[in-house]
């Protein structure tokens, strides 16, 4: 239970670091914070609840890493159900008090930092360039997940590293497709916003799942394991 409630305040809190910058801080007139103040956000977000709560729980934050850290034989098969659970409702609760502070100026959420293609990417890409992004990138998240928390790696600098790939994630995808790699944050903003986001939401969840277990595969293998 107690890891279960880590994996919740992890959650929330990249949704309300992460999400909450896209929609109240990148485009703030005259000292909005842009693509690279968002990317920042969501890797500090991580950054410091790897150091906080990952002695607790592991800081998965995201149903992607939790199935990608299974399929690389680093999770129990038991323990993923609980973990995707608490992750999501974190991911609901944050977008939840952010969609309150949104509001709050008397304006709409306008996109709400939901994930997209087509018309809805930031870029305008399609379908093919958003699963291609979202696959390859999830992919990479997991291989340094996997290898920055090794055995035989040191696990001191884990954070650092998983935190800072997180960002130059974002700055890569931001414009393809607003960056999910976490199907947790993409189903939260989708609730709010409805509509396309929902219809839309299947590839933010498929795409880093699948390049996760990807992942996981890959790392094992490469372990000789």
């Amino acid at each position: 239970m107690r890891k279960n409630i880590a994996e919740f305040i992890g959650t929330f809190w990249l949704v309300l670091g992460g999400c909450g910058s896209a929609v109240l801080a990148a485009g703030f007139p005259g000292i909005g914070i842009g693509l690279l103040g968002v990317s920042l956000a969501f890797g500090l977000t991580v950054l410091t609840i790897a150091y906080s709560l990952g002695p607790i729980s592991g800081a998965h934050l995201n149903p992607a890493v939790t199935i990608g850290l299974w399929a690389g034989g680093r999770f129990p098969a038991k323990d993923i159900g609980p973990y995707v659970v608490s992750q999501i409702l974190g991911a609901i609760a944050a977008a939840a008090v952010l969609f309150v502070i949104a509001t709050g100026a008397g304006g709409s959420i306008g996109n709400f930092a939901a994930n997209g293609y087509g018309a809805h990417s930031p870029g305008g890409y399609g379908l093919v360039a958003a699963l291609v992004a979202e696959f390859v990138m999830t992919f990479m998240f997991l291989i340094i997940i996997l290898g920055a928390t090794d055995a035989k790696a040191n696990t001191a600098f884990a954070g650092i590293a998983i935190g800072l790939a997180l960002t130059l994630i974002h700055l890569i995808t931001i414009p393809v497709t607003n960056t999910s790699v976490n199907p947790a944050r993409s189903i939260s903003q989708a609730i709010f916003v409805g509509g396309w986001a929902i219809e839309q939401l299947w590839l933010f969840i498929l795409a880093p799942i699948a390049g996760a277990l990807a992942a996981g595969l890959a790392f094992k293998f490469l372990k000789g394991k």
